[in-house]
């Protein structure tokens, strides 16, 4: 970080400097929330969680070499260094990093989205690499925590950041939008997702679309074609978007797709006119939208359709999200970050797909108010549909999956349900066999990772 004052710091975020005045023109090296990861010259913004509060760790971080911290406290007199004093550490952190990337002469591509942004911000991030010095989110930092804290990491050196943002409920993407401050915005779609907040798909547009009011000036907005709800958005502030999807007439348009099995997926798309072939190395047809929403950012941003192909045949995944691991025969799609009705569908895809026996491990899905129980249900019976072999899950929720699966399968589905994710192992780990693919799939409070970590090291 360069030219980040505690002086300024204090003026953007609304706080009140408390320390000697040699200190206001010192400069921040770094911003973090962890008192375990503070450098020398750093900041430290203590944040108040269900487990532990950071102001506790204040002394600590003086004595690691903070510069300086935020408090929502007045400090002690014989505190070692400066501090400013703000209401919320948090609303601070979000004012502190607007200011900063405001600071950067940086153009900033924000992914939002239902399903899929985690994967559209990688393909995106991949595709820009061919000719941009990119910044992207690290894993999922995506909310009013991690997206400031992904911002602090940017420098000079970048010209592009890809920021995931994510929400789920109204007012937060104002939040959000108004950190990050894009240049471009890519739609993923609008899908059945924290509707216990959201209400439903017309709720979800709301509160995603509120990015639209803090874009910069004349910025992008590219939209997936194929989402109903995406489709009908005419303008956005003056300026028709650019649209990606299998409709002739988009932007980025998908003519012929062929499915490589666990090997990808083959494209022929044509991006403003201008064909071309793509192989995109992720197994799923669902990828192919990841590619076109890439596909029209890089159009956007200057970059040649060559470049965008060699960008999409070099994505990679990353844990948790759809990563293929392959142990002893078997093989393991690890998808268990997070999960709603429209990417489990997408999984069972993936799945279905594979060589061998299928197996999908999946447990309930989390925010999905009051059709939760029909939502569940729909999944065991797409389960049943797609001819999975084997359906293991755990969860009260997964319940109803377990039950639609085994009616609609007619016995050709063989689907067995547990009170907990430990329960499921200790039965499915002596019935893998060489050969089978096991899909394993839940909402983050599941903590499917830990199965994953441990069926690895079954095998």
């Amino acid at each position: 970080m360069e030219h980040m004052t505690l002086e300024k710091i204090a003026g953007c975020c609304g706080g009140t400097y408390v320390g000697g005045r040699d200190f206001m023109k010192a400069e921040i090296t770094g911003v973090f929330i962890d008192s375990r990861k503070v450098k020398e010259g750093s900041l430290f913004v203590p944040i108040r969680g269900e487990r532990a509060d950071g102001h506790d760790f204040i002394p600590a971080v003086f004595r690691a070499g903070a510069l300086a911290v935020l408090s929502e406290q007045k400090l002690p007199e014989d505190t070692p260094g400066p501090y400013i004093l703000v209401e919320s550490t948090v609303e601070a952190l979000g004012k502190i990093a607007g200011f900063y990337r405001r600071s950067l002469d940086v153009q900033v591509v924000g992914v939002i989205g239902s399903v899929g942004k985690t994967s559209t911000k990688e393909m995106i991030a991949s595709v820009l690499k061919e000719k941009y010095k990119v910044h992207k989110t690290a894993g999922n930092f995506n909310n009013e925590i991690g997206l400031p804290l992904t911002i602090f990491d940017m420098t000079k050196e970048h010209e592009v950041a890809v920021l995931e943002m994510g929400i789920s409920d109204f007012g937060e993407m104002h939040r959000l939008a108004d950190i990050a401050y894009p240049d471009l915005c890519v739609m993923t779609n609008i899908g059945p997702c924290h509707l216990e907040n959201l209400k439903d798909r017309d709720g979800v547009l709301k509160a995603k679309t509120e990015v639209f009011a803090h874009m910069r000036e004349g910025g992008t907005v590219i939209l997936n074609g194929d989402d109903d709800k995406l489709a009908a958005i005419s303008k956005v502030n003056g300026k028709k978007p650019m649209f990606y999807g299998k409709q002739k007439g988009d932007d980025a348009c998908a003519l012929e797709t062929e499915p490589l099995g666990m090997e990808g997926v083959r494209m022929k798309f044509s991006l403003r006119g201008e064909q071309r072939e793509a192989v995109i190395p992720i197994p799923g047809e669902h990828n192919v939208y990841n590619a076109l929403a890439a596909a029209c950012v890089g159009a956007a941003l200057g970059e040649g359709i060559d470049a965008i192909c060699r960008g999409i045949a070099s994505v990679q995944t990353i844990s948790g999200r759809s990563n293929f691991m392959e142990k002893h025969g078997v093989t393991v799609i690890d998808d268990c970050y997070n999960a709603n009705p429209v990417s489990m569908r997408a999984s069972i895809d993936v799945l279905s797909k594979a060589p061998g026996r299928k197996i999908a491990v999946l447990g309930d899905m989390g925010e999905l108010g009051e059709e939760e129980a029909s939502l569940h249900a729909a999944i065991g019976s797409y389960v049943a549909q797609k001819g999975i072999d084997l359906l293991y899950c755990s969860g009260a929720l997964s319940r109803e999956m377990a039950r639609a699966a085994s009616d609609a399968s007619e016995g050709k589905t063989a689907v067995l349900h547990f009170e907990t994710k430990e329960e499921l192992l200790a039965q499915l780990s002596p019935e893998i066999k060489k050969g089978d693919t096991l899909l394993v799939k839940a909402s983050h409070f599941m903590e499917y990772a830990k199965l994953v970590e441990e069926l690895l090291a079954r095998l």
